[in-house]
């Protein structure tokens, strides 16, 4: 671990590969030979020109898409894109389904209901908390899509395998786990993902739009809010987030060519993730929020035997170098995200720490 870093257990803004954050200090102050910073390049130079089409390249090969698909970098984040794809892709008189496994999903149910767009709430975890993803879901045939939350990071929970939707494609919002493993990708429509999770800094969106969606948009949206503004465009109608974006090609790149592709970064995050439900498991001291069935990879989220056990965890896991330990503020408890530049090392400390602190509070 590079002096002074501690492990970074944050939720969002999260980790990043500490081989892209040292490329970026390298060249900071004179990007490629420019005597500029990438914060200063003009993104109509071919620098930028450069940046973007790599990462584009990179983000294509590594989920396999083929042409008929389109990487997009847009800004107002996930929260943008639960309106958004309401507004570009559910026509009057058709109507959507919404499965809700938490925060994030009902957040994206309420701007369907805002916008007044037909939907139908395919399924819902509610009834426990959102403790679990639903099973054997009745899907409606024509429902123009189905949108779900591949990975829920406040509740816990992740999707361990996409939904037979009966051909109906599916619209995902994938913030908290894109990349994290490959994915069959004919099933989706669109994948959007706010990219402060798991590949880069707030600011950019990374959305995915398959060919097909993109015919019954609507001609009457206002340009910033129609899809087919940015694929005209290579997402350069306005002034995109050049930093952004530069860095999500650096975790592209760090994907390719230092992890060796998903398979390979699925391989470490279960590794990671089998570290701490494992020990988890073997006692009464720590309890996993989620089902066994629907945990997830990325957002470890637990409680201890009291309220006041779980704040000295965190401020002692903090003095030891361990940050972002603290629940959401919405449901409290203890979360360890491990997203992918978690390092196996970052995990092991943690679980080291938790049987200590256990062995002197149990």
């Amino acid at each position: 671990m590079a002096e002074n870093r501690i492990f970074n257990f944050n939720a969002g803004p999260a980790v990043l590969p500490l081989p892209v954050l040292e490329e970026i200090q390298a060249s900071f102050l004179n990007f490629k030979g420019s005597g500029m910073s990438i914060t200063e390049v003009s993104h109509r130079s071919v620098w930028f020109d450069d940046v973007i089409n790599d990462a584009v390249a990179r983000t294509k090969r590594l989920l396999g898409l083929d042409d008929k698909f389109h990487v997009l970098f847009l800004q107002g984040g996930a929260s943008m894109q639960f309106a958004m794809v309401p507004m570009n892709f559910l026509p009057e008189g058709k109507s959507a389904d919404y499965v809700n496994t938490g925060t994030w999903s009902t957040k994206a149910i309420k701007e369907a209901k805002i916008l007044k767009k037909a939907h139908r709430v395919a399924a819902t975890s509610e009834d426990r908390n959102f403790a679990y993803i639903p099973k054997n879901i009745p899907f409606d045939k024509d429902a123009v899509y189905v949108h779900l939350t591949s990975n829920n990071t406040i509740k816990g929970t992740q999707w361990a395998e996409f939904p037979d939707t009966g051909g109906v494609p599916i619209v995902a919002d994938m913030s908290s786990d894109i990349m994290s493993r490959p994915l069959d990708v004919e099933k989706f429509g669109v994948i959007y993902a706010g990219a402060q999770k798991n590949i880069g800094p707030a600011g950019v969106c990374m959305v995915i739009v398959r060919d097909d969606m993109l015919k019954t948009i609507p001609d009457n949206l206002p340009s910033m809010l129609n899809y087919k503004t940015f694929t005209e465009s290579n997402s350069m109608y306005n002034t995109p987030p050049c930093f952004s974006i530069y860095t999500i090609q650096l975790v592209m790149k760090w994907l390719e060519e230092t992890v060796g592709g998903l398979a390979a970064m699925e391989k470490i995050n279960q590794e990671k993730a089998g570290l701490l439900y494992d020990f988890m498991d073997s006692t009464d001291f720590y309890n996993a929020t989620a089902d066994k069935d629907s945990r997830s990879l990325m957002n470890v989220t637990f409680r201890l035997p009291s309220e006041d056990l779980e704040k000295l965890l965190i401020k002692e896991a903090t003095a030891a170098g361990m940050g972002g330990l603290k629940g959401h503020r919405s449901v409290g408890g203890c979360r360890a995200s491990i997203y992918n530049a978690m390092p196996v090392e970052g995990v092991q400390t943690l679980v080291d720490f938790m049987k200590a602190f256990e062995k002197k509070n149990g």
